[in-house]
């Protein structure tokens, strides 16, 4: 997003207390999947107003505002200032509709990437996803996936890059509508990147994206009006990674995005390559290069826990029997260790 810094630093430090009391209860020791679990239970408990589709014409005009002027609405994708079509980023806050020259409701997860179909209700309708676009803007990218490029927005082969501006805002509505619903709206459904060093569905193309585009104005007034109940159209929850984007580093790894609470300073030393995890049979087997292991804990894709390992007897080889088949997320924690990793029992 544009670089209003000074406006953004003012803003950040008289939304600081709300964020902090928000927060409250969560363990931010926790890393990997285990956080990730924590982070959707609360945007879960806490979205406690359900907006109508209709409703979400009413938040838009609220939460997109122009922050230096309250005449006019911000477009996503949009980039040119000074012009009245579908590569506008003004328009008017009341000039909304379905028309030609008009803003209409994008949904950044397009509703047909869903598992099932988003709909107009429920997420189809959550407004920490929906964003004023342009109609034609809006018509152009459709229901194509988000796809790495470069400039302003843009077809990029059969998908769409959203624009320079607007790469982060996107990854970080995408991170949070995965924590909000799950399976319905898993990364590789609406984007197109490697999950090779994820401990799930989480796509390398939003992580990198999240830490080249930092936070701007517009997401923190978004985010600050849908999270505080007072307001006639907030849901009740916040987008955690628009609170802070070095959340997603710290559950999916990736580049270091920026830090706003500072929660970098914690070391941890043992390098995610000197864990080894692989699988025989219906074993986990564990291997540390270095550091003792203490505990790991298996998860199931959904995020139960299924069964914790204590290493009492402080082996640096680890096997843990009778795994039935599926996919598990292991947190592994130990001197100077806290890693998750992904297995298969086939």
């Amino acid at each position: 997003m544009r670089k209003l810094y000074s406006l953004l630093f003012a803003m950040m430090a008289i939304v600081a207390t709300a964020q902090q009391a928000y927060y409250n209860g969560i363990n931010f020791n926790l890393r990997g999947i285990a956080l990730k679990q924590e982070l959707a239970q609360l945007i879960t408990a806490t979205h406690t107003k359900t907006l109508s589709y209709s409703d979400v014409w009413g938040a838009l005009k609220v939460t997109d505002l122009d922050p230096t002027n309250s005449s006019r609405v911000v477009l996503i994708y949009g980039y040119n200032p000074s012009s009245f079509g579908d590569d506008a980023y003004y328009n008017g806050v009341n000039n909304n509709g379905g028309n030609n020259g008009q803003w209409n409701r994008e949904h950044t997860f397009a509703k047909s990437l869903g598992n099932p179909n988003l709909g107009k209700a429920g997420p189809g309708a959550d407004a920490h996803h929906l964003r004023a676009s342009d109609v034609n803007r809006n018509t152009s990218r459709g229901n194509l996936k988000f796809a790495d490029g470069s400039g302003n927005s843009h077809n990029v082969g059969n998908g769409w890059y959203p624009g320079d501006e607007w790469k982060g805002d996107v990854a970080r509505m995408m991170m949070y509508m995965y924590l909000r619903y799950g399976d319905q709206c898993i990364p590789t459904r609406v984007g197109i990147g490697s999950t090779d060093n994820t401990p799930d569905d989480m796509i390398d193309l939003f992580l990198r994206w999240n830490a080249e585009d930092p936070v701007s104005q517009l997401e923190i007034q978004r985010n600050e009006y849908l999270g505080d109940r007072s307001n006639r159209y907030a849901q009740g929850n916040r987008n955690p990674f628009i609170d802070n984007p070095y959340l997603a580093t710290l559950i999916w790894g990736g580049p270091a995005a920026q830090d706003l609470w500072n929660l970098s300073n914690v070391d941890y030393t043992v390098k995610s390559n000197e864990i080894k995890v692989a699988t025989q049979g219906s074993s986990i087997l564990v291997q540390s290069a270095k550091a003792l292991i203490q505990t790991v804990s298996i998860y199931s894709s959904n995020g139960q826990l299924n069964k914790v390992f204590n290493n009492a007897s402080n082996q640096q080889n680890i096997e843990i029997k009778n795994n039935p088949k599926g996919v598990y997320f292991l947190k592994i924690e130990g001197d100077k260790i806290d890693e998750t990793k992904k297995v298969v029992i086939k």
